[in-house]
């Protein structure tokens, strides 16, 4: 790599990468993760820096890059990682959108939720992203990200508990309904 490719993949990393490290902890729900999504990608990105910055738009195939690295990260049974009692330091710094992730019924929904339906849910209403924009990201058709949006909303709603009701008489038996 040469040292003017080397300023512009680091100019690149430097505006992108917060970005990049949000939206993967919003797809993961997990900050670390997150993080280490975005590193392999950027990584690759690295090494074949000199053919890729010449890309159309480079941050709509960063996206693209982490949102297939997301999708192939459901698929593996194992990430290479072992646990250990000594969890260390937290440099994590909570974000304002932590907040919401943060709410456990929220937090536990999105993850029951399938990997594309919950990319297609985080690039619509975190990122306010068209729908068109939604698929050449996730790389299938319009139609596609609605029923993955239709899907995803409808399992969402089922989750909801409704609030508590008086309940009515039945009008054919008088009594209250159960």
């Amino acid at each position: 790599m040469t040292p003017d490719d080397e300023a512009a993949f680091e100019t690149f990393v430097l505006a992108t990468g917060p970005e990049l490290v949000r939206f993967a902890r919003r797809l993961t729900l997990d900050h670390h993760r997150g993080e280490d999504l975005v590193q392999e990608v950027l990584a690759r990105f690295g090494t074949s820096w000199a053919s890729m910055s010449r890309a159309r738009d480079l941050r709509a195939y960063a996206y693209q890059a982490v949102v297939n690295e997301f999708l192939s990260w459901r698929r593996r049974r194992w990430w290479g990682e072992r646990p250990t009692a000594d969890l260390g330091e937290r440099a994590w710094v909570q974000g304002p959108d932590d907040e919401v992730l943060a709410g456990t019924a929220f937090r536990d929904a999105l993850a029951g939720l399938p990997p594309a339906q919950r990319v297609v849910l985080v690039l619509r209403y975190h990122h306010d992203l068209p729908d068109a924009e939604i698929a050449a990201t996730m790389g299938c058709r319009e139609s596609t990200v609605r029923s993955h949006a239709r899907r995803a909303l409808a399992a969402l709603r089922d989750l909801r508990v409704p609030p508590e009701a008086p309940t009515a008489p039945t009008a054919r038996t008088g009594r209250r309904a159960r």
